[in-house]
């Protein structure tokens, strides 16, 4: 008897799709990424024919970040953090506050009111985990010197990404949002509160988590169950995961992450990463297939001016900000370049203050909309901008 399956239509149609026309983007030179993409539009609600569910593409998406997360922080130690902590500290923060006052000015231009303008800014200035550890993996940079930078500058990035989702709704009064604006005192509290939640996760992660899971792991090795195994490596990276955004309001993507840092103090991290891949790759193809969804193609035909300088501000002023940090910290010109490329993108972060913006009546629909389509452009120029910052440092090497 034939009954409502959205779960297995949405995974079986954007997969379906991924398939065929990452297949054909490969034929046509061009990377599979397009193929996903454009897989996403097909399937999504603007386009006539198969529609995949709105709502659980997203959530299986973001599947696919924790496991991509839960791997990088096998191969990103606590040491590792701290030796890039000099420059990707002041780097993240310097390169939000610079995206956000670029995004802040073409909302003035446009005649925005500020609290739109700065959820807007704010939104183009996280690049997407995602596409950028995707795209260190392909290139072979991510567990390099400057993969290592490019990662702790998105971590610190997620970071302050989490802090804002927790405080925007305070400021929503002060900014026009339609609430009931907060004290100074208030605000405060809020803020040592949201500091205090993400200390108390990171010291039972080092106090507690970096005992029991590698002794947990190495008791189901001894048993010889390959199978049981597995199961313990996904329901590591996922319980930490949910249980951190549930009890410590942290994200799934930086659960997921010190999970995986604490995990690599074990013997058999190189084996869990492996258990881990083939369900990484696919929900990693639905997170692009799920991007691909939010895009009403008519905002390229409608807002292309304005669609463009958004872009602009995303994939130029944002790389050119982050190169001018790495050479300042004294990195060299590649190393810079590298970083640039890596950081020309938004993604995750973006649509989840997009829509907070929205609930908060701090963004219109036309802000979301150019958020959405700055991000899917934005992302499928990024594997261009990483061929051409090797290009243009092999060049430079040659001249040298």
């Amino acid at each position: 008897m034939h009954h409502d399956t959205p779960l297995i239509t949405t995974i079986v149609g954007g997969l379906v799709f991924a398939f065929a026309l990452g297949a054909l983007a490969l034929r046509l030179r061009l990377p599979p990424l397009v193929g996903y993409l454009t897989a996403g539009i097909l399937v999504g609600p603007f386009t006539p024919g198969f529609q995949a569910d709105t709502v659980l593409a997203p959530e299986l998406a973001e599947l696919g970040v924790i496991l991509l997360m839960f791997g990088v922080g096998q191969h990103f130690s606590i040491k590792d953090l701290l030796a890039v902590k000099a420059i990707a500290v002041p780097g993240a923060l310097a390169q939000i506050a610079f995206a956000t006052l670029l995004g802040m000015g073409l909302s003035h231009f446009l005649g925005w009111p500020p609290g739109e303008g700065l959820v807007f800014g704010l939104a183009l200035s996280v690049a997407s985990t995602v596409v950028l550890l995707r795209s260190l993996e392909e290139n072979g940079w991510l567990e390099s010197g400057d993969g290592k930078i490019a990662v702790g500058w998105l971590v610190v990035e997620d970071l302050v990404m989490v802090i804002t989702l927790v405080l925007l709704p305070a400021f929503a009064g002060m900014l026009n949002g339609g609430q009931v604006a907060l004290s100074w005192s208030q605000l405060g509290w809020t803020l040592a509160i949201t500091m205090a939640k993400v200390a108390a996760f990171v010291a039972l992660m080092l106090l507690v988590g970096r005992r029991f899971i590698p002794w947990m792991l190495e008791q189901i090795v001894h048993t010889g169950n390959r199978e049981l195994f597995r199961l313990g490596v996904l329901a590591t990276a996922l319980g930490v995961a949910y249980g951190a955004t549930q009890l410590f309001q942290i994200s799934f993507a930086l659960g997921a992450f010190f999970a995986g840092m604490v995990l690599a103090e074990s013997p058999f991290s190189h084996r869990a990463a492996e258990e881990s891949l083939p369900l990484r790759e696919a929900f990693a193809v639905l997170f692009f297939v799920s991007v691909g969804m939010l895009l009403d193609p008519e905002v390229l035909l409608n807002d292309t001016g304005v669609l463009l300088a958004t872009v602009f501000i995303i994939v130029i002023g944002k790389s050119a900000m982050a190169y001018g940090i790495v050479r300042l910290f004294r990195r060299s010109h590649h190393t810079s370049l590298r970083i640039a490329a890596s950081l020309s993108q938004i993604g995750e972060f973006s649509f989840i203050l997009a829509g907070l913006g929205i609930s908060l009546g701090l963004l219109s629909a036309r802000g979301q909309a150019l958020i959405l389509a700055g991000a899917i452009v934005s992302i499928l120029l990024n594997p261009m901008m990483f061929a051409l910052a090797e290009r243009y440092a092999a060049r430079s090497m040659a001249k040298a």
